[in-house]
């Protein structure tokens, strides 16, 4: 219908454009291009507002270099600053995997905030002689510098909010170490019976597994706060003028308050992701911890009747649409899950990473929609294990003592006394015979009374120095 659509033109000639879009041409033809994976870049709020606050930066920049003139530089960020409380968000409807080595997010981007801009200037959208999405929104940029600083701080961000999650994720697990600090079980190598150990002591071994990953992510993020703002095309700032490259920056800092610093060289910058490589690896190491834990948690609650049912997981859901009365350990294994697809995630960014060629990797939407994917989906399965599994988890006092009891494990703390050939022929024989070990040194002789409490008494064993 007349009025519906306004006429855009770009190097491949005229395109009709939805008349109350404030996206233009070259996002209408890469909605058209890329309907790859169905997620649309509005599904990472982070990452456009991360994109909105580099353009303040570089619009201010422009502005102290007398690139753009003081009322666009307005223009575009109030237009920006809109984005960054989330407005707008439809009109970011580019699939997050696309061709270009981003060209059409940053498009996206330049087309909303120089459209958005004009309205508040008091223009049409398409009246682009007053504010170019090229020629301002984007001056002294292009996507090989603008994409990847716009991705790094998306990344450090999203790592705040993910880290805070993490911390409570540790103080769950410690606060069932503490609560669980009395209840003595058998400890296991190999699958077979070790030697006694308390529950908490498992429980605080989690809390700490997962909090050196947390230090590792944030030496990761560290290694993003080098950006190559000004390097424009291959690193050489072509097109941006003198002194551009350290305004942006500062207004960078300013405006996000992450310590930005400009890389030391921009030609190896710009083709360089090895920030985003060093931060997955870190992501796939939480995986891998979290996939051992989950496993352990498995492992525990097993039976209820013909497993180890050492403890108690909080009942989600029915576990079977055949078998009455069955409940799965369903929180664990949906985070398993999480992990394996974490894993997948990395090893794309890493075949990513390898396909850099020359001056750019084109390659950084798939690094970005496997990294932003994987941080989403750590945070969200860290929440659920914690909310709906750790902090319901009771211990089954009885099955862990029974364990303790009968297992001929503790044989272990007779080596001191009797020497590990005696203490192997005695666990033999209790295996053998079904007896117990106390039975048997007592029918034998080999230790007094006094001895078999000092040294088979089991809380000396989970804390042979003593409690901490």
């Amino acid at each position: 219908m007349p009025g519906d659509t306004r006429t855009e033109r770009d190097l491949l000639g005229d395109k009709e454009v939805p008349a109350d879009a404030y996206f233009g041409v070259q996002t209408a033809r890469a909605m058209e291009n890329f309907q790859i994976s169905g997620i649309p870049i509005s599904l990472y709020p982070d990452f456009i507002s991360s994109f909105a606050h580099v353009k303040i930066a570089a619009a201010k920049a422009n502005r102290d270099c007398g690139v753009i003139s003081s009322e666009v530089c307005d223009g575009i960020e109030a237009a920006a600053h809109e984005i960054v409380q989330g407005k707008w968000l439809e009109q970011f409807s580019v699939d997050v995997i696309q061709g270009g080595a981003g060209t059409s997010t940053n498009m996206n981007v330049n087309e909303v905030i120089a459209n958005r801009a004009l309205e508040l200037m008091g223009y049409e959208k398409g009246d682009y002689q007053h504010c170019r999405p090229n020629d301002d929104v984007n001056a002294s940029q292009s996507t090989n510098d603008a994409y990847p600083t716009a991705l790094k701080l998306t990344m450090l961000t999203s790592n705040q909010r993910l880290l805070a999650e993490l911390k409570r994720l540790v103080a769950a697990f410690r606060a069932k170490g503490r609560e669980f600090e009395d209840v003595l079980k058998m400890g296991r190598t190999h699958l077979q019976d070790a030697v006694p150990m308390t529950l908490g002591q498992e429980f605080e071994a989690f809390a700490l597994t997962i909090e050196g990953e947390i230090a590792g992510l944030e030496n990761g993020a560290r290694m993003l706060l080098h950006i190559n703002m000004g390097g424009t095309a291959v690193g050489t700032g072509l097109n941006a003028p003198a002194g551009y490259s350290d305004k942006v920056v500062e207004y960078l800092r300013k405006e996000t308050g992450f310590p930005f610093e400009l890389a030391q060289d921009l030609v190896e910058a710009t083709s360089d992701t090895q920030g985003f490589v060093t931060y997955s690896a870190h992501l796939r190491s939480l995986a891998i911890k979290l996939i051992k834990v989950c496993n352990d948690l498995r492992l525990m609650v097993s039976g209820p009747r013909a497993g180890f049912g050492e403890i108690n997981l909080p009942e989600r859901q029915p576990g079977s649409s055949i078998m009455p009365g069955k409940v799965n350990p369903v929180i664990p294994e949906v985070v398993n899950q999480v992990c394996f697809k974490i894993m997948g995630n990395d090893l794309t960014v890493s075949m990513a990473a390898q396909a850099a060629q020359l001056q750019l990797n084109v390659m950084e939407p798939v690094i970005a929609a496997s990294v932003l994917e994987s941080i989403r989906m750590m945070m969200n399965g860290s929440c659920t294990l914690r909310s709906n599994c750790i902090d319901g988890i009771t211990a089954n006092r009885d099955a862990c003592m029974h364990y303790v009891d009968h297992s001929v494990g503790v044989v272990t703390a007779l080596v001191p006394v009797l020497g590990y050939k005696p203490s192997t022929a005695l666990a033999a024989e209790a295996l053998k015979t079904g007896k117990g070990l106390v039975e048997l040194i007592r029918e034998k002789g080999l230790m007094t009374e006094e001895q078999i409490k000092e040294v088979l008494e089991p809380e000396r064993m989970a804390w042979p120095q003593g409690r901490p």
